[in-house]
């Protein structure tokens, strides 16, 4: 009998510095809420609680790093880990929705175009593999989503709409 894996949610984030994520031994050891990086945990735990799920995963402490084998293993399926969740968060430490402009209009989505996020090697599968993406803000204020917020991604990114719209077999720009 084939095993199925319940519905899930996915954290996507920026890592901060290392000392300051949670890691897997921090989960095993109980030191996990004393570090800084626990709060964007706490934040995607909430957050699937909210949409009905009872399962999330986080790459920063899912992933037994000290386990070389075990550590190539989540490296080669990540795309599919978001694939397959019923939902990704993504989580913009960067970003805030309290500023805001001179004329007292929010100023997030300056920063939102401006951040980390965008800037790393992973966003691209994060962004278009799963179904639904959803960004926050570093007070854990919604934003949007990956449907609201494509003129503002296909801008930034480059993606064409097509594929951010869920077609996957057209090229990503080089």
């Amino acid at each position: 009998m084939r095993n199925r894996v319940p519905p899930y949610a996915v954290l996507s984030h920026t890592w901060g510095p290392e000392e300051e994520e949670v890691g897997y031994k921090d989960l095993e050891d109980g030191r996990a809420a004393s570090k800084p990086g626990y709060d964007k945990i706490r934040f995607c735990a909430d957050q699937a609680g909210c949409d009905g799920l009872k399962f999330f995963w986080v790459d920063t402490c899912c992933i037994d790093k000290s386990n070389s084998s075990e550590l190539q293993e989540a490296i080669n399926s990540m795309f599919r880990w978001y694939r397959n969740a019923a939902k990704c968060y993504v989580y913009l430490a960067d970003v805030s929705t309290c500023k805001r402009d001179a004329d007292g209009v929010p100023s997030w989505t300056w920063a939102f175009q401006k951040c980390r996020w965008f800037a790393r090697g992973w966003t691209v599968q994060e962004l278009i593999a799963p179904t639904s993406v959803e960004f926050s803000s570093r007070e854990k204020a919604r934003i949007g989503d990956r449907n609201s917020l494509e003129q503002m991604i296909r801008s930034v990114t480059g993606i064409p709409l097509e594929a951010l719209r869920g077609n996957p077999w057209l090229p990503l720009p080089s």
